[in-house]
């Protein structure tokens, strides 16, 4: 099995084989030198004093992808970046240079709301292709465009199931991003009507759905996998308990690369998934923008908020998108709105379509991989300097550890030292005291790993 560097280092040398530039070929020089009446390149600087020429090579390094470039060069020129070691909702990822690029071009940037197919058929398009993307990543059948982060993506999703099943009660753990459930909280506080459930977690981190029986008629469950711990759901058991009690499962996700190794939530037994786009080449923007995820099953579709955009043909047969579905007052009888949530991220949107565009299927499970690996390799690492597993269950990139004696001064002293080496737990879970919540993706090295450790044990 490839280590974590290894695929990197398979992925990105991919990257720059396609981004190879190669201006000119043997026979073009020689047509060019003839041209120029030269019977070699050298002859072309015959004019040049011999002592002001260079006549060996630069001492240059070999080499390098886009990423080790953009390193090298902010490392000469300010000592280097943040290295952070924490996750918790937005995640650094390496993003292709022509994602930036083609997202910001004037058309792209500037491209108004689709009220007018005729007037905007490439945002049209560009909408479709990214519900498409997101189908394939959550496994239903019908994805809007687009939510505005994943809190509020979740938000709507408890008030979508609510419409669908006629209930008034919902469950959701405690392992739910603590800023989702603030954002679920505010969104129901004037619905005095909806009972809000809160389920705790288990002894190995995950939702304990026991409680669950005490709710006659549940219209929901809401559960984050992998969750706010970092562990992994069990969402096919989910699935069967709230179904069992004829509710929904709303699935959701903070860091969808989990997706390009797991199951997707909709082949586990999910009716709705929701989750932050972020880390599909958004970039973390000192906490946003975000990009709200929204999937469902097929025969909920009239009750998703938000846009939904469709493939069709024209009067004379020619391909064309059109706004299908929008549920939103602003375009039918406030009575049968279903949301008033204003518009969809549509820029942020059409970048994340370009980013699963540019890595397709293979370069995501390829940067899924990297991401777990080079996590395991650092819990592994943090282990053997005296700290604690929180939990024994599976984990993605991000996990739960129990620190030794000291380690919250040590944190603050690293910092000074530009390192972020986690997040205390016990800012919204107080049985957690002492524990710290860990991440890393594949924009750190094994060796970035080895010297944070080094620092961490001194």
């Amino acid at each position: 099995m490839l280590g974590p560097s290894e695929i990197r280092g398979n992925l990105l040398n991919n990257w720059s084989v396609i981004m190879r530039y190669l201006p000119h070929t043997s026979d073009d020089v020689k047509e060019m030198l003839s041209a120029a009446g030269a019977g070699s390149l050298d002859d072309l600087f015959a004019s040049v004093p011999p002592e002001s020429r260079r006549l060996s090579p630069l001492n240059l390094p070999g080499p390098l992808t886009e990423w080790d470039l953009r390193a090298r060069l902010e490392n000469m020129a300010d000592g280097g970046d943040w290295q952070v070691f924490v996750g918790a909702g937005s995640y650094a990822h390496q993003v292709p240079a022509l994602v930036p690029y083609l997202a910001g071009r004037s058309e792209f940037l500037t491209a108004y709301t689709p009220y007018q197919p005729e007037m905007s058929q490439g945002t049209l398009q560009a909408v479709f292709e990214f519900q498409t993307l997101v189908s394939r990543l959550t496994g239903l059948q019908v994805t809007n465009a687009s939510m505005y982060d994943g809190a509020t993506a979740l938000a709507e999703a408890s008030l979508m199931a609510q419409r669908v099943t006629k209930r008034s009660s919902l469950a959701v753990s405690e392992l739910v991003h603590p800023h989702w459930r603030e954002v679920l909280s505010t969104y129901l506080a004037p619905r005095k009507d909806l009972e809000l459930l809160l389920l705790p977690a288990d002894a190995e981190g995950r939702t304990d759905y026991s409680a669950l029986a005490s709710l006659e008629k549940p219209a929901a469950l809401l559960v984050q996998s992998p969750n706010f711990l970092g562990v992994i759901e069990d969402l096919s058991r989910a699935a069967e308990a709230v179904h069992q009690a004829g509710g929904l499962l709303v699935a959701g996700f903070s860091e969808p690369f989990a997706y390009g190794l797991l199951k997707s939530p909709g082949a586990q037994g999910a009716d709705i998934a929701v989750g932050d786009g972020q880390s599909l080449g958004l970039g973390q923007g000192f906490g946003g923008p975000g990009l709200g995820l929204m999937s469902a099953k097929n025969d909920l579709v009239r009750q998703m908020p938000g846009r939904l955009v469709g493939r069709t043909v024209d009067k004379n047969g020619r391909p064309g998108f059109v706004l299908t579905l929008s549920t939103r007052e602003q375009h039918i009888r406030r009575s049968k709105a279903v949301s008033n949530i204003c518009s969809n991220a549509g820029h942020c949107a059409l970048t994340a379509a370009m980013f699963m565009a540019a890595i397709g299927g293979t370069g995501f499970r390829g940067m899924a991989r990297a991401n777990l690996e080079l996590a395991e390799y650092l819990k592994a690492g943090l282990l053997k300097i005296g700290f604690k597993p929180l939990s024994p269950a599976p984990t993605f990139n991000e996990f739960a550890l129990t620190a030794p004696a000291g380690f919250a001064q040590k944190h603050e002293e690293l910092k000074k030292s530009k390192i972020l080496a986690g997040l205390p737990l016990s800012r919204w879970y107080a049985k957690f005291n002492g524990a710290w919540l860990f991440g890393v993706t594949e924009t750190r090295t094994r060796a970035d790993i080895d010297a944070f450790l080094a620092e961490v044990k001194s």
